[in-house]
């Protein structure tokens, strides 16, 4: 049975922020990059302690300002489309906001008072964006616009607790606390943990937890995070390439107070003259979409983005670091069709002019496209290999699983 297309084409929308928490999740790592013979004088633990440190913190209220930097080295189309340049459409919508940070530097202002209660402020330029849960109530409002985004969630705030997804949690992934917990809930036996030097991180005595992978073929070099030496919140999570370079994904704490936050500081007021937008008859129609269906037509992109032609199918190849996912899209055309057709939606051709290298092997034909983290390889006959891995790894499973 064909996936449902609009549904589709909304997960592929935010496919690239996902895919970075994600792959952050299970695969990521870094390097000392917090190394520091200046660090605070702080008693010894041992990897296995600090982890258990952060999984006793019970630290649930707290205020501060955090910054976010990506570097994936997208492809210039990519990254326009899927959060470089903001993705098209109405810009209260919490999803397009938050897709934004899967690309540039940006500013948070950021508090929670439990489960129940958080905010989350973009600090990018004159203007701001506010993204509430409240209760029963999430809001978003973008100031420059003037526009208002709302829908009830009743089971936000009841986690795994009360058996229901936790929702505004998910889009409140970026913090350097979540990014943490998913890393470390995800570090198995193809990780190794360690703990590095101590530093300072917004001011906080810290100690630093590294993970780096035991396999080789990773793109990742390590993580690395700083967790409270006091309470066992992560205060920073940083990843590197195993090519180097600066930071893949540097999201820290630049100040931070864990006192009660005040009441207020969850209220919202829709402002005078702002048009306000209820839950999925929200913004972010048309614009993006019409991109996506023009991407539908691209080999091998079917299956990604819901095409109605594309099968989807999907099989994970190896574990840890090195794990890929195979995608059969059932795409009919092959790149070489998409090539040589003239009446190819602009879109399309950007997308193929965008990838990398030509490919050969066991499998056929196809291109690479890579990014400083997630490298994909699309064959002619519209396969997809992609993972956190080298290029020469997506080949090697390529011609393993023809």
């Amino acid at each position: 049975m064909a996936p449902n297309t609009k549904t589709s084409r909304k997960a592929a929308r935010y496919a690239v922020p996902v895919a970075v928490a994600g792959v952050a999740a299970a695969t990521v790592a870094m390097v000392p990059a917090f190394a520091n013979a200046g660090g605070p004088d702080l008693p010894k633990v041992t990897a296995q302690q600090l982890i258990e440190k952060v999984a006793a913190s019970d630290v649930q209220q707290l205020s501060g300002t955090a910054r976010i930097t990506t570097d994936l080295g997208l492809p210039t189309i990519a990254s326009g489309l899927l959060g470089g340049g903001g993705i098209a459409g109405g810009s209260a919508n919490p999803e397009d906001k938050v897709a934004q940070l899967a690309n540039g530097s940006h500013t948070l202002r950021v508090a929670a008072d439990g489960p129940d209660r958080q905010r989350l402020t973009f600090l990018d330029g004159k203007d701001e964006y506010s993204l509430i849960h409240n209760g029963d109530d999430v809001w978003g409002y973008d100031s420059k616009s003037n526009e208002a985004f709302h829908e009830k969630n009743a089971e936000a705030g009841k986690g795994k607790d009360g058996g229901k997804e936790h929702k505004t949690g998910d889009r409140l992934a970026a913090s350097p606390q979540k990014l943490a917990e998913e890393i470390l809930k995800a570090a198995g036996p193809t990780t190794d943990v360690s703990v590095g030097d101590t530093a300072q991180v917004a001011g906080r005595d810290a100690y630093q937890l590294v993970l780096k992978p035991k396999q080789s073929g990773s793109t990742v070099g390590s993580v690395q995070i700083a967790v409270d030496a006091k309470n066992g919140v992560p205060l920073r999570v940083q990843l590197l390439s195993a090519q180097g370079g600066k930071p893949i994904v540097d999201a820290g704490f630049t100040k931070v107070d864990f006192a009660k936050p005040a009441a207020d500081t969850f209220a919202f007021t829709v402002p005078k003259g702002a048009k306000v937008t209820e839950g999925e008859d929200g913004p972010g129609k048309g614009g993006a979409d019409e991109h996506w269906k023009a991407l539908e037509s691209f080999p091998g992109l079917g299956g990604l983005t819901g095409g109605a032609n594309g099968k989807g199918d999907v099989k994970v190849l190896g574990e840890g670091w090195s794990t890929i996912a195979r995608i059969d899209s059932g795409s009919e055309r092959s790149l070489k069709d998409l090539e040589n057709d003239k009446n190819a939606p602009k879109e399309a051709k950007q997308f193929l002019d965008s990838l990398g290298d030509k490919v050969k092997g066991k499998f056929g034909e196809g291109r690479v496209l890579s990014t400083r983290l997630v490298n994909a390889l699309i064959t002619d006959d519209g396969k997809v290999y992609v993972g956190a891995v080298t290029k020469d790894a997506l080949v090697k499973a390529a011609d393993a699983n023809k």
